[in-house]
């Protein structure tokens, strides 16, 4: 890699950052672009990465000898296009992972939900027990600062997804399924579509190597027959207390836990509980922010899909008991919204009130049929109440007089932290450093 000039485009998604930050470890000249500044791309830079803000072909270096991009990118953009007119390998970004962690020994992590958490906790143990893994997360993770961690060339930690059955093109040793889903309906045509690609990753791993899941899961288990892997059942192992609440944290424990075990039985299990115990969380799931001047407090999570959406919001009303519990939620795409409309509105109905901005488009086309308006209404009609903010400006102000008895989880899968971020700002409380 060290001769090799590479270029990201959509260098500030959360994978793709992890991604440049592996090549350039590894002696290669990482640089890149995306349509905007965040968090993650001040990370980039802060590791020495060039950023272009925008998109433009004239950006890239003559002798670039190959083109990343992100899913989110489409054909036409005009740095994929000079990829093309010069001849340059272009490689989507499960492509070129997959070729920089194809030899050595690789943990993937997959599933509908839980993935970032449990790659964040293999990583912890791993690092914890002084094994040096290459992590590629989901996430910033916040002990080490970074969605991405430097370590020994022949095992690799990295989290894989499942949307247009990108996970295939890795190389998985132990392979972690934390549970299954219908979701990417904009891809996947139904459930039984979605089992057939984790039946496909399964048959990844080679007779040799290891399936970590739930194997008592209506959905997973009738996938794991043809196997030839050792497969551990993760439910039936025991955890210590974890300092990351929730029922789900404690799943995604017993699969960390799973994985580890079936990589290096060296590993005492007192010591793989210890680093379970004390492992913190990661950004974007149900993170502290800040408490504003009026004494409300501000959390954040990720939550796009309604099983992690009803979970989240019964953990801070476990948490927080008396507080008002205020969701500002931000739809992440009309294909997943209009599909499991009916269970966004049971879920979100939880909290004691909803703050609906409008829907995340991300990589689909407007669809006038799929509004934030109508969820409200749903939301009202099962019992909870809801109200619609056309910006996150609106939003802020309709969460400015909120008080001490008040908990404000922002949520969604996109840039919907930057409304409490920009609340703890105005109220002259300053956030939480992210990475």
């Amino acid at each position: 890699m060290e001769q090799e000039r590479i270029y990201f485009v959509g260098i500030g998604g959360i994978g793709m950052s992890a991604l440049a930050q592996l090549y350039a470890s590894k002696g290669a000249h990482a640089t890149g672009s995306d349509r905007a500044t965040s968090p993650v791309v001040e990370l980039l830079l802060l590791k020495g990465i060039e950023v272009f803000i925008g998109h433009d072909a004239a950006h890239i270096h003559p002798s670039t000898t190959r083109v990343v991009y992100s899913d989110a990118i489409p054909k036409d953009n005009s740095e994929r296009v000079w990829a093309r007119e010069h001849d340059v390998e272009e490689l989507s970004y499960f492509e070129a992972l997959g070729k920089a962690t194809e030899e050595g020994t690789s943990i993937i992590i997959s599933g509908t939900h839980g993935k970032t958490s449990t790659t964040a906790m293999i990583a912890k143990i791993l690092i914890d027990a002084g094994k040096e893994p290459t992590v590629i997360a989901g996430s910033i993770l916040s002990e080490y600062g970074s969605n991405f961690v430097a370590g020994k060339n022949d095992l690799f930690v990295i989290e894989g997804c499942e949307y247009r059955r990108h996970f295939l093109h890795l190389h998985p040793t132990v392979l972690v399924i934390t549970n299954i889903e219908l979701d990417h309906t904009d891809y996947y045509k139904d459930l039984a579509d979605m089992q057939d690609a984790f039946q496909s990753v399964i048959a990844h791993v080679p007779p040799y190597g290891t399936v970590v899941t739930n194997t008592s899961s209506g959905t997973i288990a009738p996938l794991l027959s043809g196997t030839s892997a050792r497969v551990v059942a993760y439910q039936e192992l025991l955890v210590p207390d974890l300092r990351a609440r929730g029922e789900f944290n404690r799943e995604n424990a017993r699969a960390a836990k799973g994985a580890v075990q079936a990589l290096f039985g060296d590993i005492a299990e007192k010591d793989i509980d210890v680093s379970l115990q004390v492992f913190t969380g990661t950004w974007r799931r149900f993170e502290y922010k800040g408490k504003t001047s009026l004494g409300a407090l501000v959390y954040d999570d990720y939550a796009h899909h309604p099983t992690a959406v009803r979970s989240t919001i019964e953990m801070a009303h476990e948490e927080f008991p008396d507080k008002h519990i205020v969701v500002v939620f931000h739809p992440h795409l009309y294909s997943r919204t209009k599909d499991f409309f009916d269970g966004f509105a049971e879920a979100l109905s939880l909290a004691d009130s909803v703050i609906l901005l409008p829907v995340y488009a991300a990589r689909e086309a407007y669809d006038p049929s799929v509004r934030s308006e109508k969820l409200a209404e749903a939301i009202s009609h099962r019992g909870g109440s809801a109200e619609y903010a056309e910006s996150f400006d609106v939003a802020e102000t309709l969460l400015e007089e909120k008080g001490s008895d008040t908990l404000i989880l922002t949520m969604g899968a996109g840039d919907v932290y930057q409304v409490g971020e920009s609340l703890l700002m105005k109220t002259k409380v300053a956030p939480k450093v992210t990475v």
